[in-house]
């Protein structure tokens, strides 16, 4: 049998934000089964939780029901708030695939408040097939390039003109996974407030509630192209169109293309615990 817990990250209310399966002591399941197991629990992602090879407090595998991922922000987020809540921590580090990404914690009243990971810094470059993700959202053009960015996952980013807009979206899923595992982030707003809606098919997430790894960029993305300053941080809802309101925030500091770090906040809420069987 082993133990897994449930927590919903990206919000503080229970039934919200993100879900996320971890595996606190994944060290005796056989590593050809973790891809299975995470086709069962049928979650965006599920973590896997295994002894430290470096300094950190201990190292993680992320895997989505289709495919592993070297890092993940909600994943990293929810697995580190775990780790505090059970051990008393303040600061957790987790050894991804993308490098030891930290988590710094707040607390309120002496319980775990908010936490902050710093992030890898990601890479961009055009989207080469920019029409046809277009073409599958059923938009003409996108307000800002389309880029794509990659910070383990990867991101392609479509600026539209209203929040109205990014909620109307119905995209064709198909056509969006002939992309393979980008995942498409569509958004809209100003100032420090922003609508998110990401869609990852070939991942096998039709639609994400909450995406971390994906909210680092897109500050990167809002910062380089003038829509923030460098160092504010922004307020990205996301999730309310599948019942899943999500917060997350997001910070990129540097100056024009330079990216000196890339910051993403939220808060996480245990929900179940539970044990596999088989």
């Amino acid at each position: 049998m082993y133990p897994y817990v449930i927590l919903d990250v990206f919000t503080d209310t229970p039934l919200e934000g993100n879900p996320l399966a971890v595996f606190p002591r994944a060290e005796d399941i056989p590593g050809e089964r973790l891809q299975a197991i995470a086709r069962e629990m049928n979650l965006s992602e599920t973590v896997f939780v295994l002894p430290p090879e470096g300094e950190g407090h201990a190292r993680v595998r992320i895997f989505t029901p289709a495919v592993e991922l070297p890092f993940a922000g909600h994943p990293t987020l929810g697995t580190a708030y775990h780790i505090a809540d059970r051990d008393g921590l303040d600061r957790v580090v987790l050894e991804t695939g993308s490098g030891a990404v930290a988590v710094e914690f707040e607390r309120a009243d002496g319980r775990l408040a908010s936490g902050r990971m710093r992030q890898p810094i990601p890479t961009w470059e055009p989207y080469e097939r920019a029409d046809e993700i277009l073409a599958a959202l059923g938009v003409e053009t996108s307000e800002l390039p389309v880029e794509l960015y990659v910070n383990g996952p990867r991101f392609v980013y479509v600026a539209l003109e209203s929040e109205e807009r990014v909620a109307a979206l119905a995209p064709d899923l198909a056509a969006l996974a002939a992309h393979g595992t980008v995942g498409v982030v569509c958004f809209a707003g100003a100032g420090t407030r922003w609508k998110c809606r990401v869609f990852s098919p070939g991942a096998g997430i039709a639609e994400d509630p909450a995406t971390g790894s994906a909210a680092g960029p897109f500050a990167v993305h809002l910062a380089r192209h003038g829509r923030i300053a460098h160092g504010e941080e922004i307020r990205i809802a996301q999730g309310a169109e599948i019942g899943r309101p999500s917060t997350l925030y997001a910070r990129a500091l540097g100056e024009g293309d330079r990216i000196d770090a890339v910051e993403v906040a939220g808060s996480a809420v245990l929900v179940a615990r539970g044990e596999f069987l088989a």
